[in-house]
């Protein structure tokens, strides 16, 4: 049987609060830096304390000017650059979004990374790429 694909959940919902909880925790989750999100996330830090960069949850800046689908493109270097494959060995293969929908430009920038199977969701969209090669 193989393994599950390596998968990054990226939150740009601001309201998305106690939602978090019910994420997969063997995941790792970044999710935008509001009041809202912050508090559960301490929460869930605190209840969760042997999660790791590879499986925990991490905040991103809020940059109120910015929509979610700008919040999304803007941490998309740092999320490929934390769990692509020059940190994560196997690099991560998905990214499921949620809080923003999948636009003709996340497409395109996602294509950048390697992403090339895009499937539309109710809350935001997951998209899946090959394991990248060197």
């Amino acid at each position: 049987m193989a393994a599950a694909p390596y998968k990054v959940y990226v939150v740009v919902d601001r309201e998305f609060g106690e939602k978090l909880a019910e994420i997969d925790q063997s995941a790792p989750v970044w999710i935008v830096d509001t009041p809202i999100n912050k508090t559960v996330a301490r929460r869930l830090w605190d209840e969760r304390p042997k999660q790791n960069h590879l499986t925990g949850i991490t905040t991103f800046n809020d940059f109120e000017s910015s929509s979610p689908e700008d919040l999304l493109l803007g941490e998309l270097h740092t999320i490929d650059l934390h769990h692509g494959r020059y940190s994560a060995d196997p690099p991560y293969t998905v990214i499921e979004v949620v809080g923003t929908p999948l636009t003709t430009r996340v497409k395109d920038e996602l294509s950048e990374y390697g992403f090339n199977e895009f499937y539309p969701a109710s809350a935001g969209f997951s998209a899946r790429r090959s394991e990248p090669v060197d």
